[in-house]
């Protein structure tokens, strides 16, 4: 009897052993599932939307994104923002307007003129270009600009490998936003299709106060700047 009684007992602790060891292993995959990636270093290219420094002779007096209302309404700050709330610490960032690079794809020296930015070793990379970029009326200038960016993609990541981010434009173009898409997703990057911001209103500056000069109107406003960022956190890995 008190046999029986001994192997029963040893039969119920190692079922309820094994029932344990199920639940805290479940728990732990969960746990690591929900963890979002840490991002610690972050680089942002882009250009006036992104980083536009004082231009009195457009009435811009800022120096942030263009034409946010302050530095913490435009999209790099935002983004900035929810990235130090989900992770608990703020990132260290670097911020660099590259429409010299739009307007000389072609022609750009990458490698000095963004030492710095490559250097920097970054784990997350948000790029924001094409509206400075001239239209590309032909196959060739398609291609050339791809290329350009291809390579650009390719220096961001010779000295890390980060997670790439690129949006298409906020002045939509299919052109110029399908070779950015293209180098993206052959650098294995996400791309954000934001085409559908600029078909709203209120999502110019125009629309939020008076500017003296009609391209500072253009840009995106302090709820163009939030939707900008809105989708990029989104496409971000969970």
């Amino acid at each position: 009897m008190s046999i029986k009684l001994a192997r029963n007992d040893s039969r119920r602790f190692f079922v309820l052993t094994f029932i344990w060891l199920l639940v805290v292993g479940a728990n732990v995959r969960a746990d690591d599932s929900q963890k979002p990636e840490n991002f610690k270093r972050v680089l942002f290219l882009g250009n006036s939307i992104t980083l536009h420094a004082p231009a009195p002779k457009i009435g811009w007096k800022g120096n942030w994104g263009m034409a946010a209302s302050c530095a913490e309404k435009d999209y790099v700050h935002l983004v900035t923002q929810a990235l130090t709330k989900s992770q608990g610490q703020p990132p260290k960032t670097l911020v660099k307007n590259i429409a010299a690079f739009e307007r000389n794809y072609a022609s750009y020296n990458l490698n000095e003129s963004l030492k710095d930015a490559f250097s920097f070793k970054p784990d997350l990379v948000i790029v924001a270009i094409g509206e400075n970029v001239p239209q590309l009326k032909s196959d060739e200038e398609k291609a050339s600009f791809k290329a350009s960016v291809d390579e650009l993609l390719k220096l961001v990541q010779s000295e890390s490998q980060p997670t790439i981010i690129v949006r298409s434009s906020f002045w939509p173009n299919p052109a110029k936003d399908s070779a950015l898409k293209a180098a993206c997703q052959q650098a294995g990057g996400t791309f954000v299709d934001i085409s559908a911001l600029s078909k709203n209103e209120a999502n110019y500056a125009r629309s939020e106060r008076k500017f003296e000069h009609a391209g500072v109107a253009a840009h995106p406003g302090d709820r163009g700047m939030q939707a900008i960022a809105d989708a990029i956190v989104k496409s971000l890995p969970k």
